[in-house]
């Protein structure tokens, strides 16, 4: 079975709201996409002027919108994530990316990430994966130490990340082929330029889950798109 995540980039609190009530219901699983503006070009929330709601956030005094009907991951499109990191875990996601390309301390990021959360066939209710992304131009041998720390990896299919809509690179379809020989049975996900179009090829190359936004957000009948994606899936 293959997981479709709708992908959100908020530009606030509120268009995270309205992004996320766009695809309430049809998948448990959304990814919010942190951009700081300095490892991306983009800012997205809590990076704009919605900073106090995340704060409430972290205070308990709120809590992500939606959170009853979705698992949050997060991708963190930014540089020193290893400072953010928590502050995510405590709002409650239960997947976090780090981008090979955005900091000199994944070793620690990942021993510390282990040492909360150990690897587990039967992971708590509370626990939380762990995952790293890798940009097109990024030699696979990066990830090699860390394949049997990690839950997942990300490939971006694009050649700018941080920007929703942009054209899909073919390059990401060998080094989906080229990780699932050399990993075997690790979770493979694919963020950026992920269509209709794609997908049928990025699943058949070994990707288990796909990030979907513009394709999502920017067709007619949302409802009906996911339908289509769950269908290749199958």
């Amino acid at each position: 079975m293959i997981e479709i995540i709708p992908a959100v980039m908020p530009t606030s609190t509120t268009d995270l709201q309205s992004k996320l009530a766009q695809v309430a219901g049809h998948m448990p699983v959304a990814q919010i996409d942190v951009m700081d503006g300095k490892f991306v070009k983009g800012v997205s929330w809590p990076y704009t002027e919605d900073e106090e709601y995340f704060q409430e956030i972290l205070n308990e005094d709120a809590g992500l919108p939606y959170w009853d009907q979705f698992d949050f991951e997060v991708d963190l499109m930014l540089v020193r994530p290893e400072e953010v990191i928590d502050d995510w875990i405590a709002a409650g996601v239960r997947r976090i990316v780090v981008h090979a390309e955005s900091t000199d301390k994944m070793d620690s990021i990942i021993t510390k990430f282990r040492e909360r959360f150990p690897k587990s066939e039967k992971p708590d209710v509370f626990d939380c994966e762990i995952g790293i992304a890798l940009n097109i131009e990024t030699p696979l041998g990066v990830l090699a130490q860390y394949f049997n720390k990690i839950d997942f990896v990300q490939f971006m299919g694009i050649d700018q990340i941080g920007m929703q809509g942009q054209p899909f690179n073919p390059a990401v379809i060998e080094k989906i082929k080229a990780l699932r020989e050399a990993a075997g049975g690790i979770i493979i996900s694919v963020d950026g330029g992920v269509s209709l179009e794609t997908a049928p090829e990025l699943i058949a190359a070994g990707a288990n889950r796909l990030v979907v936004g513009s394709a999502l957000f920017k067709s007619e009948d949302i409802g009906a798109t996911i339908k289509e994606f769950k269908d290749l899936g199958k």
